[in-house]
């Protein structure tokens, strides 16, 4: 059996009286891809900031296997970047904002920059403010920015978000197709499961303090979710989308973006 790249055994966090998640035993196995969903505040980015040691679970334990690699969101009014040059944003992932490291280190660095460049097809890229690009070709200058690390592990922070279909697509594209070159894990968070779906292995559901650990199938149904929540949820496929629907309680989905006050679908699940 292949070892896990990223453990949690036992994982509990709490924040004073408040619990995110309690008993979460979790093996991410190289090459697996895993998405993380639940409602805003229920702990999907904090899960991914106690694997990068940011956080410090309260029980239990985590492991990780390798290097990590962070792929953030795509942020629009993200002025410290902006007039970067697309290879010095890349560059922050082999050595922060470090410059000073010597003729040796500087090779080094281009080499990787490079390399990381031409993995995601963004040579064209390096020489170009960063704040002159499209919000896709921004994120794939971020994950050669991950991938400088040749991580084992990729923890993606709703990289899709503000991105267009096309350029959501693009990404996806990119982080699978390194996950299959390189045996790579992806935990992906995202409010919008859809544009992963064909992707996905496994899905972890957070909600209210507790989680659901499965594939799509079995978390992704309505007799989990309304579990879950402790109302009526309904899961409908609907031209190859998963769709989230409250019943009496449509709050849920209004709150998520997936229906309106009434009830009526608006979005895709999350």
């Amino acid at each position: 059996m292949t070892d896990p790249v990223l453990r949690f055994a036992g994982s509990e966090l709490s924040f004073g009286e408040r619990t995110l998640w309690r008993d979460l035993d979790l093996d991410v196995a190289p090459g697996e891809f895993v998405a993380v969903l639940g409602p805003n505040g229920s702990g999907k980015t904090t899960l991914l900031r106690t694997v990068l040691g940011q956080v410090t679970a309260t029980a239990g334990t985590m492991t990780v296997d390798g290097r990590v690699g962070y792929v953030p969101q795509q942020h629009a009014d993200d002025s410290d970047t902006m007039m970067l040059r697309g290879r010095d944003l890349v560059g922050f992932g082999v050595d922060g904002t470090s410059w000073g490291l010597g003729l040796r280190g500087l090779r080094s660095r281009r080499a990787a920059v490079d390399a990381a460049l031409a993995e995601v097809d963004a040579t064209r890229y390096a020489t170009s403010p960063v704040g002159l690009l499209s919000g896709g070709e921004q994120q794939r200058l971020r994950i050669a920015q991950a991938l400088t690390r040749d991580p084992a592990i990729l923890l993606c922070d709703e990289p899709l978000a503000s991105l267009d279909l096309a350029s959501q697509q693009l990404v996806v594209d990119l982080l699978d197709a390194r996950r299959r070159r390189a045996d790579t894990a992806i935990l992906f968070v995202t409010h919008e499961l859809n544009p992963i779906l064909p992707f996905v292995d496994r899905v972890v559901y957070l909600a209210g303090g507790q989680f659901r650990v499965g594939t799509v199938d079995e978390v992704m149904n309505s007799a989990t979710l309304t579990e879950l929540y402790g109302s009526p949820i309904d899961v409908l496929r609907v031209g190859g989308r998963l769709v989230v629907v409250g019943g009496e309680d449509a709050h849920h989905c209004v709150e998520h973006g997936y229906a309106d006050a009434t009830g009526h679908v608006t979005g895709a699940a999350s």
